[in-house]
């Protein structure tokens, strides 16, 4: 039988198929953080229960730490206590914990993969919805909710029932520039914010392909804002040199048995799925969102859509979410004045988009009404940047890099964009109070965020180029 990467990684860790129900199926790698665990401990507690295997488990505080000043307590009691709770929990359970102000620290989602704790064919899981993320390199990779982490926690696997399987191929050179990040959200523009349900997608095609890791991945985290259950794309060479010789990578033998294996998880030729999509990387320019979901994308150039082919509840949803933004249809987007720039988050927070948000501002000026949040994915992120001078580029543009966290992504820390002012945020979601109540989000790529910095509008990145 023909079987698709999908298959393949799922079907090798199903434990037991529940009659006429879900597969329990293994989980190789646990992420927990500082949010969503707390109540899943105190369930183990309460059934007098231990973490079955601490070994399988990694925690990092990320969504509500500070990015300034992480040397001095959180000034947030509630926060404070849920990264204490953390540290006491995985101190209890033999939990690896890599706490604020660890070198490995950082956004969970970004630190896997760097550690080498992330590799092909595994089935990973958090509670966290961007866990898709790790499925850039053909692992099964998704956010459960928190009875789900205490079951993890509890018996190292999990009920699941099995998705339908959807492949997006995307072929063709894309433009100069044009990024990983305006990719996926040109495909959630077309497909919508519930396309994707009930499925777990295969990224595909020649333009994938050519394509970094970390660019890979930020494809994979945004795979969920089509309303799929996950992501993923085959691996292969660029994959296998980018997980070598990390500090939790197989090494020596167990390198090379794990290679000929991973060289397996591939998609059969003949191998059949529920849906697919195919785009042509020409017809991709520099995105932006206009709206109040992932799905209300458009390229920087065009006018804001009108609406005017919806009926019922779909037209009213969008008026409501055009209202919230303070835009018109059939207007363009192009020159609208913003206030804030977030680069960052577990989209586009790696040592690439910040490369690239800073060789783009290199030798100009950050605009005066601007303010800007760079905030790196990680220490290793961070100790990276400095190294390499971006840090130095950064100021002498008017930039100030700030330190590892979710940040403004969700806004569960200081970093909250005010009401009704206008972000670019390189981040993965554009929700109504999102990055703060009543502000106001823009999804781009580092690029079109860099552009929108330096100009105070919304700007064609290709016009300074």
């Amino acid at each position: 039988m023909k079987k698709t990467l999908f298959d393949k990684v799922w079907d090798a860790h199903v434990v037991e198929q529940v009659d006429g129900g879900p597969n329990a199926l293994y989980i190789d790698r646990h992420f927990i953080h500082e949010v969503t665990s707390p109540v899943a401990f105190g369930g183990l507690e309460k059934r007098g229960l231990k973490v079955f295997r601490p070994e399988k488990t990694t925690a990092t505080p990320d969504h509500n730490i500070p990015t300034i000043n992480q040397h001095l307590p959180i000034a947030d009691q509630l926060s404070q206590n849920q990264v204490d709770t953390l540290t006491a929990n995985c101190e209890k359970h033999g939990i690896n914990l890599y706490g604020l102000n660890h070198k490995w620290n950082g956004i969970v989602h970004v630190i896997g993969p760097e550690l080498g704790l992330t590799t092909p064919g595994m089935t990973i899981v958090c509670g966290d919805s961007h866990t898709s993320t790790h499925g850039a390199f053909g692992a099964i990779a998704f956010g459960i909710g928190t009875s789900e982490v205490e079951m993890v926690l509890a018996s190292q696997c999990i009920l699941q029932p099995k998705p339908k399987k959807m492949l997006i191929t995307v072929n063709g050179d894309l433009k100069p520039g044009v990024t990983s990040k305006d990719i996926v959200l040109y495909i959630i523009s077309k497909i919508s914010t519930s396309g994707g349900t009930g499925h777990f997608i295969e990224f595909a095609g020649d333009t994938i392909e050519k394509l970094s890791m970390e660019a890979r991945m930020t494809i994979c985290n945004m795979s969920i804002e089509c309303g799929a259950r996950g992501g993923m794309i085959a691996p292969d060479e660029t994959t296998f040199e980018y997980v070598k010789d990390r500090e939790f990578s197989p090494q020596g033998e167990e390198w090379d048995k794990a290679v000929a294996y991973w060289k397996t998880l591939k998609t059969d030729e003949g191998a059949v799925f529920d849906t697919e999509y195919h785009y042509d990387a020409a017809d991709i320019e520099p995105m932006i969102t206009y709206g109040t979901n992932p799905g209300m994308g458009m390229k920087v150039t065009e006018t804001v859509p009108t609406g005017e082919e919806l009926k019922g509840n779909d037209k009213v949803s969008f008026d409501k979410s055009l209202d919230y933004m303070g835009l018109e249809g059939g207007k363009a987007i192009e020159g609208k004045a913003i206030d804030y720039v977030f680069v960052g988050s577990c989209t586009n927070g790696r040592i690439e988009d910040l490369r690239s948000f800073a060789q783009f501002v290199k030798g100009k000026k950050k605009a005066e009404d601007v303010v800007a949040w760079i905030v790196p994915g990680s220490k290793q992120v961070e100790k990276q940047a400095i190294e390499e001078g971006l840090v130095t580029i950064l100021e002498e543009a008017g930039f100030v890099m700030r330190q590892p966290g979710c940040s403004a992504c969700l806004a569960m820390n200081d970093d909250k964009v005010p009401a009704g002012k206008y972000a670019v945020s390189t981040s993965n979601r554009n929700f109504e109070g999102r990055q703060g109540p009543g502000a106001r989000t823009m999804l781009a790529s580092p690029l079109v965020a860099a552009a929108a910095a330096i100009t105070g509008k919304i700007t064609d990145p290709r016009d300074l180029l």
